[in-house]
């Protein structure tokens, strides 16, 4: 009974994405800003590096044959387009498409960045592309590189064809020298006459040659569309980069999260079973008892809890039972004096012992009966002690401890012996202060034995793991714990949590019609 009951997850799939859902809605704010980061990142995007837009030109670049090759070349083979297209994207070229955009020479470097130049398989085209802010300056941009680049080819022409045009002027000046001293001599110069007309032949068809290198096929046009993705379609993709990392920052803030937000996490930080997990409590004012004959799904859940501990914890007929918190709750006294409700409808003798001083009396909490009634009463009570009246689940009777300054185990004992004097023993059920913040409590459950924790989704882990500790060097027998959800939330937040939780008829387990190795799961959020 006090080890940790297992769960069996064949049961159980959808409730764990409940769960999960559940965990996620409780970081709001933190999915709030991972969404907020995503649409700011696509939005920065949109705005520095989507509104860009690439214009594209094709340039045919023609063969220059040698003139004064001995073999004829074939075309294809007469031009490198790897070559020509390194030469495109070279400096040289960079810079006087610098100087054709107005820009210093220095500008170069960066308009190389934006320049790219392809080669389309099997052909003699060379594609350049250029990306700017704008239509009209990428438009710009092509242009001015593919009339730089076919300036380039032209002046290497030029200069090879002058190069070559000198060279034979040298020869044609040799040969000329030597008519003239053949023509001294007497000699005969028509050999060399044929070879001077043939080479000013040669000068007078290079002079005439067409050294342009190429011709742009398709100039550039401004894009009508950016380059890359629209904004529409980047605000799109943030979005869900920020859903995602809302999921991510919920799911670290969850895993880093020092509190129980599940049956599974009070259970493993406990190391006990979670008899029960109360509702959300919807009462008004400050009547404690639930269990009063009516039906709700909160009276339930105690009659639940009854029901198992006095099948196990407490199956004896007799028994003292120890409800206690890890740190100050009111939830202690409700659930002690609701479960001494539930036992006396089960037909037991109860007693119901307020030990904590610290805490608002139950007895002003708490439907008492007349005096006359009091009297009349057939059970021995112990000093100060009166009658509750439960309503249709019957009374049952409250008596105080803790107040004369004495060590509080010492006065529960004493009281515990006069009520337990009769032939019919009752049930003790002890409502006592924070295990971890008042003294007397621990020293309670190291004479009492069986105790009973009340905690709340929302309690630190390491709290509980003490509690379990401390039960377990006192000796006391650890029953399991009872998960209070609280009150009920208001509004949208109420609404969305609603949503999501499970449509069950109670949220608690009846021990009844459980199967084994089945167990509740915590459905509660912080109250």
């Amino acid at each position: 009974m006090t080890g940790p009951i297992p769960f069996d997850d064949r049961f159980d799939e959808r409730d764990q994405l409940r769960e999960q859902l559940r965990l996620l809605l409780r970081y709001r704010v933190v999915m709030a800003l991972g969404v907020l980061l995503g649409l700011l990142g696509g939005l920065a995007v949109a705005l520095y590096g989507a509104t860009t837009y690439r214009a594209t030109s094709d340039v045919l670049v023609r063969a220059d044959a040698d003139p004064f090759g001995p073999v004829s070349v074939p075309a294809d083979n007469q031009i490198s387009m790897g070559t020509e297209q390194q030469i495109a994207g070279s400096t040289a070229v960079a810079v006087r498409a610098a100087r054709a955009l107005g820009q210093a020479g220095s500008r170069a470097s960066a308009l190389q960045n934006r320049l790219r130049v392809t080669n389309p398989a099997k052909s003699q085209v060379l594609r350049f592309e250029f990306t700017a802010g704008s239509p009209k300056r990428a438009a710009r941009g092509v242009n001015a590189f593919a009339e730089a680049y076919l300036a380039d080819r032209r002046s290497r022409n030029d200069t090879a064809v002058r190069r070559t045009i000198r060279g034979l002027n040298q020869q044609i000046a040799n040969l000329t020298r030597q008519k003239k001293k053949k023509d001294a001599d007497g000699g005969d110069d028509s050999a060399l006459n044929s070879e001077i007309a043939g080479l000013q032949k040669r000068v007078s068809e290079l002079s005439s040659r067409d050294t342009s290198g190429g011709d742009v096929v398709r100039p550039g046009a401004a894009p009508a569309h950016p380059s890359g993705p629209g904004v529409r379609t980047l605000l799109v993709l943030g979005l869900a980069g920020g859903a995602v990392l809302a999921v991510l920052l919920a799911w670290l803030r969850s895993a880093l999260d020092s509190r129980v937000r599940s049956a599974r996490e009070v259970q493993a930080a406990l190391r006990a079973p979670v008899l029960a997990t109360l509702p959300h409590a919807r009462r008004t004012g400050d009547t404690l008892l639930t269990v009063d004959g009516t039906g709700s799904a909160r009276a339930q859940a105690y009659r639940s809890v009854a029901f198992r501990l006095a099948q196990t914890g407490l199956s004896e007929g007799t028994g003292h039972l120890l409800v206690v918190s890890p740190r100050r709750s009111d939830a202690v006294q409700e659930v002690a004096a609701n479960l001494a409700a539930a036992f006396a409808e089960h037909g037991r003798q109860v007693v119901l012992v307020d030990a904590d001083p610290e805490a608002p009396g139950l007895a002003a909490r708490l439907p008492l009966l007349p005096e006359a009634e009091n009297a009349r009463q057939q059970t021995p009570l112990p000093d100060g002690g009166v009658l509750v009246d439960a309503g249709a689940a019957g009374r049952f009777a409250l008596c105080s401890s803790g107040s004369t300054g004495r060590p509080l185990h010492t006065e529960l004992r004493e009281v515990l012996e006069k009520v337990s004097s009769g032939a019919d023993s009752p049930t003790a059920v002890i409502a006592t202060g924070p295990l971890l913040e008042h003294p007397g409590a621990l020293l309670t459950a190291e004479h009492l034995g069986s105790v009973l924790v009340v905690t709340r989704a929302g309690t630190r882990r390491e709290d509980l793991r003490q509690v379990s500790e401390l039960i377990d060097c006192s000796r006391g027998r650890l029953l399991g714990a009872v998960v209070d959800a609280g009150r009920a939330r208001k509004g949208v937040r109420a609404a969305l949590l609603r949503r999501v939780k499970p449509r069950t008829p109670a949220e608690t387990v009846l021990p009844a019609t459980q199967p084994s190795g089945q167990h509740d799961t915590l459905t509660v959020s912080q109250g």
